[in-house]
């Protein structure tokens, strides 16, 4: 889809800093909503499984910045207070996180994401006790063939290469793993944000 990124209207500042220029966009997926305080507070619960008693520096590095409510002359404390955990706001956009913080939640809901897909087509067991430190499931280890767990409920695909035998990993050619989870370009972004749906 081609398009015109940036400022087209009048700018009442006169800054200029978002100059008009055109673009393509490739079609692309993105979610309807934003992630939830609901969602990223399981994501911060499955890394305190994981990652708590060895490395408790991991859960902390991925926890929102609260602080992203104080403002000079204004009185937000129940923000900073209740927003992330309190389960009125459970459906509430989580705020506070940055943009490393957002490609490790993206590489974490690939994996979760394939790993449920594994577990239902049956290459998989589903096992959450038996994830610790880095013994899970991970989307690239697993493609690179790194992946030897005892989770492993089948031995892969059936290989019906001319000179294959027995059995072979999932590979993405093979329309079962969902590619990569990642955030939008800015083009994308603005392209979802306008709408431009059918333009």
């Amino acid at each position: 889809v081609e398009g015109t990124m940036g400022q087209v209207e009048d700018d009442l500042n006169f800054g200029w800093d978002n100059i008009p220029r055109r673009t393509t966009v490739s079609s692309f997926y993105m979610d309807e909503t934003e992630v939830t305080n609901h969602f990223w507070l399981e994501y911060i619960s499955w890394l305190s499984r994981v990652y708590g008693s060895s490395y408790p520096e991991i859960v902390e590095r991925a926890l929102p910045d609260t602080a992203a409510w104080r403002n000079k002359l204004a009185y937000n404390e129940p923000m900073v207070n209740y927003y992330l955990r309190h389960p009125a706001y459970r459906d509430y956009p989580v705020v506070g996180v940055s943009w490393l913080q957002a490609n490790d939640f993206c590489k974490w809901r690939t994996d979760r994401g394939n790993e449920q897909i594994m577990v239902r087509e049956g290459f998989l067991v589903h096992n959450p006790t038996g994830q610790v430190d880095d013994s899970y499931f991970s989307t690239e280890a697993y493609l690179d063939g790194q992946y030897e767990e005892a989770a492993k409920a089948a031995d892969g695909i059936k290989d019906l290469r001319p000179n294959g035998v027995g059995y072979r990993n999932v590979a993405m050619t093979d329309g079962i793993l969902l590619p990569d989870y990642r955030l939008p370009t800015e083009a994308e972004w603005e392209y979802a944000a306008l709408s431009l749906i059918g333009n």
